[in-house]
C-alpha cells in the first residue's frame, strides 16, 4: 500500500526540493507540481510530489497517519481526536457518483 505523506518544502534546487515531514527530511522530485517555493506543502508518494496542499490539509492527513500508527501499535484511537473534521458530518458521494434524481 502506498500512502501519501504531507511534507513542507525547505529549499528547492531545480526539480528537487528538500522537504520536512513525518520521519524527517527528504529529497522530493517536484517536477509534476513545479514551481514550488520554501514553505509550500506537498503531498508526496515514494519520493515524488503529486499535488500541492494547504497547511490545514497537511494537518488532517498527518492526524490520519498518526491514527494508523496508533492502531498499528495496538493502541485505541479516539476518532474525535484524530478525525475531528469527520465527526458530526454525514458522508457525501462525489458529484460524479451522485447521479441524477
Amino acid at each position: 500500500m502506498c500512502l501519501g505523506i504531507p511534507m513542507q518544502v525547505q529549499s528547492v534546487d531545480g526539480d528537487i526540493a528538500t522537504c520536512r515531514g513525518r520521519g524527517g527530511e527528504g529529497r522530493i522530485d517536484v517536477a509534476l507540481v513545479a514551481p514550488v517555493a520554501a514553505g509550500d506543502w506537498l503531498l508526496t508518494f515514494l519520493g515524488a510530489a503529486r499535488s500541492r496542499i494547504d497547511a490545514a490539509e497537511a494537518m488532517r492527513i498527518d492526524r490520519a497517519l498518526a491514527a494508523l500508527e496508533a492502531i498499528e501499535a495496538g493502541g485505541r484511537v479516539d476518532v474525535a481526536e484524530y478525525f475531528a473534521d469527520l465527526v458530526g458530518r454525514e458522508p457525501e458521494l462525489p458529484p460524479h457518483l451522485r447521479g441524477s434524481r
